[in-house]
């Protein structure tokens, strides 16, 4: 079968032939439909992550965000049956774990990284083998639209589970969104849904402009502001800094403020943006720049009781949440997909990511020849 393989970091993927995927008792073999194109396979393909342990290792096909069908099902298997449709979380568990017990299959202590470690090959292939298929995988409607589906697979789960799972958001609270890729985008869109008002923060224009055609009541455009560099309190003597910009938007401050993109840049300036009590939720992964360590204003933080929360992924358990929600039209992933593309066309996207010359998300449709 045809996949794309990482044989140098930062060099193109490899689009070539390998062996099918064996399937074990308890998983599926799935022919992929489609699978998106995250900012995570831009780190992977990078590199990044051996300051973690957690550098992919060359060799890997790469792809974590599919939609496909069942061709092969597993003797163990109960729930699922040949020509299923069913999406497939990122960050799979095992089901019998102390995490996965109690609903928190995302964070599994034996769990499974799709697409990115060598006992799980990605979806930027053919076909797919998913193990543990009963507990990992969602059936999905006849009726989503494919790239839609693809959509939800890391971008939409990871904001869904943010902001409805380690945040608690109330009507008219106001949450800010720093960072208008794929990830951002999707977590305005579910802000608004779930009756916030959504600020936008990006130094693009066609990513505000996307984000305001998705709900954000405002966007504030920080290519001309400076950033965060002191205490949150204050504006920056060098001019307006973004935290200043968003809380007289907002009259005071955000009650939520995401980080989608993970530079200490817009870490900083998330956490500046809080009003006190705050929350300020970590979804964007950092870069060789940050390695994994951002200093962050603690004495801020403990003066305005903020709050510090990480996200990762969602629960295999909740996708029937979400997948409701669009199903009832009140969310929708296809205004999000900006691109269908093939195989040949991965590494040229990732390469685009490097100077985030890419808006919304962007999903592999083609695995032909």
């Amino acid at each position: 079968m045809r996949a794309c393989v990482l044989e140098a970091y930062g060099e193109p993927l490899a689009v070539t032939s390998v062996p099918e995927p064996t399937n074990t008792a308890n998983g599926v073999v799935l022919d992929v439909e489609a699978c998106g194109i995250c900012r995570s396979d831009w780190h992977a393909w990078q590199g990044h992550g051996e300051w973690a342990n957690d550098q992919v290792p060359l060799g890997q096909i790469l792809g974590h965000e599919p939609v496909g069908r069942v061709l092969e099902v597993g003797a163990h298997v109960e729930t699922l049956e040949p020509d299923d449709r069913v999406a497939v979380p990122f960050s799979l568990g095992d089901g019998t774990c102390q995490a996965c017990r109690r609903g928190h299959g995302n964070v599994c202590l034996e769990g499974y990284g799709l697409g990115f470690e060598s006992r799980l090959p990605g979806a930027f292939a053919q076909r797919l083998q998913v193990p543990h298929a009963d507990f990992n995988l969602t059936k999905v409607p006849e009726d989503i639209p494919t790239s839609a589906v693809a959509a939800l697979g890391c971008r939409y789960t990871t904001a869904f589970h943010a902001l409805t799972g380690r945040v608690t958001i109330q009507d008219n609270d106001w949450v800010v969104v720093h960072g208008c890729g794929g990830l951002g985008v999707a977590a305005v869109q579910i802000a608004t849904a779930l009756g916030a008002r959504v600020l936008a923060v990006d130094v693009r224009e066609p990513a505000l402009e996307l984000a305001s055609r998705l709900g954000a009541e405002a966007v504030i455009d920080a290519s001309g502001l400076e950033p965060a560099t002191g205490p949150a309190s204050g504006s920056d003597k060098k001019g307006e800094t973004v935290p200043a910009a968003v809380r007289s938007t907002t009259d005071g401050g955000a009650h939520v403020s995401i980080d989608a993109l993970g530079r200490a840049e817009t870490c900083r300036n998330s956490l500046g943006s809080l009003r006190p009590r705050g929350t300020h939720v970590q979804l964007g992964l950092t870069t060789s720049a940050e390695k994994g360590m951002i200093p962050i204003p603690v004495d801020e933080l403990t003066r305005w009781e903020r709050s510090f929360v990480g996200s990762r992924g969602m629960p295999p358990s909740r996708y029937g949440e979400l997948l409701a929600l669009i199903d009832a039209g009140t969310l929708d992933p296809s205004a999000v997909v900006t691109a269908e593309v093939g195989l040949e066309d991965v590494s040229d996207r990732l390469a685009a990511m490097t100077t985030y010359d890419t808006d919304g998300i962007e999903v592999v449709t083609d695995f032909s020849a």
